[in-house]
């Protein structure tokens, strides 16, 4: 038996799928083999088609299909990871009304600010763990205020998971994890936020069905198992945002276990079993995976939520800087070869800094657009090899000031679980990461993909639990900080060139 896991990332969407006895991956693909287009109207926009994404899934699938390394029909379950907070809104029949408004989106500062005030910070902060901020309630508010005419013909909002989910199997589902991320689930009333849904004038019908991310999200349907070469009536029995599925993909469950990534943005994610907030929301708590919300039909006697919750830091800018210098001086080289070049320069970059900032307002800094910069360049001393180190450095600068506003809120974590992918594929990022955060690395072979068809397995109960999931998860290696090591130095200096742009 298979699992098939998809990941609907921003790049790409990417498949695996998974032997159920060995947990391992027979085979991988994704699509499009070059970046996917963001789509950027106006300055602060990010936009994509989730049409597009299905198109993608199909063209990933018939890759990993034609491989001939597993039988398709013998895929029993779908799991399903996604790029977090995008908005996408379809008719009554389930056609998409616009292009999804993306994670990394900035238009709706405004409307969620507006909400934050007229809410109470108090009472956002208590109930929701967040304000409104940028994320998909406020998104959706900006819809009904500048495209009243589409708003109108809106039979459900969604996000980019529950979407994919619909397009499998005609079923349209949400979670509290999914809604808690789009800042309408209310924590105390463990319920969708009459206060969020009465602010903005949104009708309650407008939200889908709401089940546990490990639940029977629907079956899949005839002509599309037809499509796909899979089994008709397979269950998609697992969707969760791809920070708290990468957490799941490294087995990160339980509190005070914490994860990294360092993809398109950056991610520390740290799980707590408190309603966790940042009085600022520059970290931000949504439900876990595993968060369990009361169901009448799984339990009369209405015990107590299982309140796991994922504190969330966000960097948009990371891995996006990396990729833009990569287009921009290093085009006809490998990031493997621009990570070699940057190993062969000194710590500190000979005084070169990069402040990473530049893909959006960054909710760690208030929700501020400082933008990207390169600085300190001296014009006969520095050569690309500075500017590639450089990123990546400057990358681990801007993890390390994040991490510093989750210790203000008592996460202190001792060691951080990352996947061998991206930038932790680079010695140089790895080793400024480390010694920048004063905080240990496992790194293990992990992806978004796979931890999605796990994922599929638990919620399919062909796993009895997550332990069983995971037994044969192995430890790559461990990387930890060095005494008396130089970052410390270098990170004091780019955090006052980062206040200076700040104007702080």
């Amino acid at each position: 038996m298979y699992l098939l896991g998809i990941d609907i990332g921003t790049s790409s969407v990417k498949v695996s799928v998974v032997n159920v006895q060995t947990q391992q991956s027979v085979a991988s693909a994704f699509y499009p083999e070059t970046e996917a287009e963001i789509i950027s109207l106006k300055t602060g926009w990010a936009e994509q088609d989730p049409d597009t994404w299905w198109a993608y899934l199909q063209q990933a699938l018939m890759k990993a299909n034609v491989s001939g390394k597993y039988n398709p029909k013998e895929i029993v379950a779908v799991g399903i990871a996604y790029q977090m907070h995008g908005l996408v809104i379809v008719n009554e029949q389930q056609l998409s009304l616009r292009n999804s408004i993306i994670w990394c989106d900035s238009r709706a500062v405004s409307y969620g600010d507006k909400a934050f005030h007229a809410i109470g910070e108090e009472k956002c902060l208590c109930n929701l763990l967040n304000s409104p901020g940028n994320f998909t309630a406020s998104k959706l508010a900006w819809v009904k205020e500048n495209e009243p005419e589409t708003f109108k013909q809106i039979y459900k909002t969604m996000l980019p998971g529950d979407f994919i989910a619909m397009r499998l199997t005609g079923e349209i589902t949400t979670t509290p994890s999914a809604l808690s991320e789009g800042v309408l689930w209310d924590f105390l009333q463990n319920n969708i936020s009459e206060d969020v849904i009465k602010y903005f004038g949104f009708d309650k019908n407008l939200i889908p069905e709401i089940k546990n991310v490990f639940s029977t999200h629907g079956f899949l349907k005839k002509d599309v198992a037809d499509k796909l070469g899979l089994k008709q009536g397979i269950p998609v029995s697992y969707k969760a945002g791809d920070q708290l599925n990468n957490a799941l993909s490294l087995n990160v469950l339980r509190p005070g276990e914490v994860a990294a990534t360092a993809g398109t943005s950056g991610v520390i994610y740290a799980v707590s079993d408190k309603l966790v907030y940042d009085k600022q929301s520059r970290v931000n708590s949504f439900a876990h995976v595993n968060y369990k919300t009361f169901s009448p039909l799984e339990d009369d006697t209405k015990t107590e939520t299982e309140k796991r919750i994922g504190v969330l830091l966000c960097i948009n800018g990371t891995g996006i800087m990396n990729s833009w210098i990569k287009k921009l001086i290093g085009s006809n080289k490998t990031y493997q070869q621009l990570n070699a070049e940057a190993a062969n320069i000194s710590a500190g970059s000979d005084g070169l800094f990069v402040i990473p900032f530049g893909n959006g307002a960054e909710r760690m800094l208030n929700n501020k657009i400082p933008g990207a910069s390169i600085q300190n360049i001296d014009l006969n001393k520095h050569t690309p090899a500075h500017v590639y180190r450089a990123v990546h450095e400057g990358i681990a600068y801007a993890f390390r000031y994040g991490l510093d506003i989750m210790r203000e809120n008592n996460i202190q974590p001792n060691i951080i679980r990352a996947g061998r992918a991206n930038m932790f594929l680079s010695d140089v990022f790895i080793d400024a990461f480390v010694n920048t955060t004063n905080t240990s690395v496992e790194l293990f072979e992990n992806d978004g993909s796979i931890g999605a068809a796990l994922g599929a397995g638990i919620g399919a109960k062909i796993y009895s639990n997550e332990k069983e999931a995971f037994k044969n998860m192995k430890r790559l290696k461990i990387v930890e900080p060095k005494e008396n090591n130089e970052y410390d130095t270098y990170y004091k200096k780019w955090k006052e060139e980062l206040m200076k742009k700040l104007n702080l």
